[in-house]
């Protein structure tokens, strides 16, 4: 055997790039590849809000998975940022439990619908920690925080206190995950500057895949959602979970810019309005 397939092992190329081989999941579970596969279906009805509380599942499933990786892969890193990581793994546990038994409330069953392994396949084939802490703490992450604070306002205007309630307490502990993740990429790019071109590299790597596997404008998938153009698909930014994340305003700025500028507004405001 080669070198070259050696150290493939593990991998596949999809659109000439390397991604990490999908993490073990249950035979239960169909594992896809592109949300286009998913299940997502529109609005709120009971079958969409079980799919979205199975699919924070899987997700939650996977960064678990990741962060106990970075764990075995990076023994030499700062043991403060180990065990920042070892907290996140347990924290996921539990974000996992609570998800499952909110589900089975909702009648969900092993298997119901597909699952995706999206982030894994992306932050595991990044080289560097830095580089995965961008990609999977601050990218995925942070951008999980917008998702999530605009379903917590769906779901409460839907009726759905119980599952809005749920996400509420994980959104608190995602904040301190995209937090650590900023302090620590911070306090490495003050060590060495040639950190910022890694950190650079894994945000590419990451836009790169998702010009590969975000639908198309107009793809209408098997539930019957219909698909914007991706550029209309940038979720609602939770400003005030971003800056609690420690983002800069420079930085809340520009992602902003990317939306849009389109906000979730902070409740103080809210309250303020009325």
């Amino acid at each position: 055997m080669s070198d070259s397939s050696v150290q493939n092992i593990g991998f596949y190329e999809l659109g000439g790039l390397k991604l990490r081989d999908n993490a073990a999941r249950d035979p239960h579970f169909k594992v896809v590849t592109t949300d286009a596969e998913l299940e997502e279906y529109e609005g709120t009805s009971a079958i969409a809000r079980r799919e979205l509380v199975h699919r924070h599942m899987s997700n939650e499933i996977t960064s678990l998975d990741i962060a106990a990786q970075y764990v075995y892969e990076y023994p030499d890193a700062p043991w403060e940022l180990r065990m920042e990581l070892a907290r996140q793994a347990w924290d996921e546990s539990r974000h996992i439990a609570a998800l499952q038994r909110r589900w089975i409330e909702m009648g969900g069953y092993p298997g119901e619908f597909p699952i995706a392994v999206y982030e894994w396949n992306v932050t595991c084939a990044i080289e560097s920690l830095v580089g995965r802490l961008a990609s999977q703490n601050r990218t995925f992450e942070g951008g999980a925080m917008d998702v999530v604070g605009n379903l917590i306002q769906r779901l409460r205007a839907a009726g759905d206190d119980a599952t809005a309630d749920m996400l509420d307490a994980i959104l608190a502990d995602e904040i301190q995950h995209v937090r650590f993740a900023n302090r620590w990429i911070k306090k490495f790019v003050e060590q060495d500057r040639r950190t910022l071109l890694k950190v650079a590299m894994a945000i590419r790597f990451v836009d790169a895949i998702n010009r590969i596997l975000v639908p198309e404008a107009g793809f209408t998938n098997k539930t019957g959602k219909t698909f914007d153009a991706p550029e209309a698909r940038v979720p609602i930014v939770n400003i005030e979970d971003r800056k609690l994340a420690e983002f800069t305003d420079e930085e809340l700025h520009e992602i902003l810019r990317q939306a849009g500028f389109r906000a979730i507004v902070p409740s103080e405001v809210q309250a303020e309005a009325q």
